[in-house]
């Protein structure tokens, strides 16, 4: 029973990692090289990896042009990102409805290996080749060189955030237990004890 409930444990912390790995923003030092609108069915599995379409868009469609950001990180991988808006209600609630701004600030920012402008890139999502997935570019900041280095303090505050909520639920599921639970199960077990006291005709 106690490996059954370790392994539960397990599974359940890795969804909550994983979840939390694709939804915090992140931060790449890259080199933006190119944008342009790539034709994409949106359906299956890959609509998993895709926000709504645009604020004032149909979207309706299982295809749709997704703005694409191509960079290259400081050891020359490269890198993709899509730029869709997450729009109000959408889900992460980051409240992006710039995506054409945003583009235009890419564009604005491509440059050459020669004479590079490096730019920190804060996305949410994975890239996954297979699935055809990208990204989702949120905003786009010009940095003094590609070692910079970045602190990630909103995902950090959204961690410490969760990790007291976690932790003031643990802290009320144990009073509830020494309240509630634990009484009832002890008065369970006189009972029991009892019955089979009965049963077997000792008194």
């Amino acid at each position: 029973m106690r490996w059954a409930r370790i392994i539960i444990l397990l599974c359940v912390f890795a969804v909550l990692g994983a979840f939390l790995h694709y939804t915090l923003p992140q931060r790449d030092v890259v080199r933006i090289v190119d944008t342009q609108l790539q034709l994409t069915e949106i359906s299956g599995w890959t609509a998993w990896f895709y926000a709504q379409s645009d604020s004032g868009g149909q979207g309706t469609s299982l295809q749709r042009d997704v703005r694409i950001i191509s960079a290259v990180r400081p050891d020359g991988t490269p890198i993709d990102y899509r730029n869709e808006d997450t729009g109000v209600f959408g889900w992460p609630p980051y409240f992006k409805i710039d995506s054409q701004d945003l583009q235009t600030e890419a564009q604005d920012l491509r440059s050459t290996r020669d004479e590079p402008i490096w730019v920190a890139v804060t996305h949410y999502g994975w890239r996954s080749n297979l699935l055809s997935s990208y990204p989702n570019a949120l905003s786009i900041r010009r940095v003094d060189g590609p070692d910079v280095t970045l602190i990630p303090w909103m995902p950090f505050l959204i961690l410490l955030v969760l990790a007291l909520i976690l932790f003031m639920i643990w802290r009320m599921w144990e009073r509830f237990e020494d309240r509630v639970i634990q009484p009832v199960s002890d008065r369970a077990s006189v009972r029991w004890a009892k019955l089979k006291d009965r049963v077997s005709g000792r008194n």
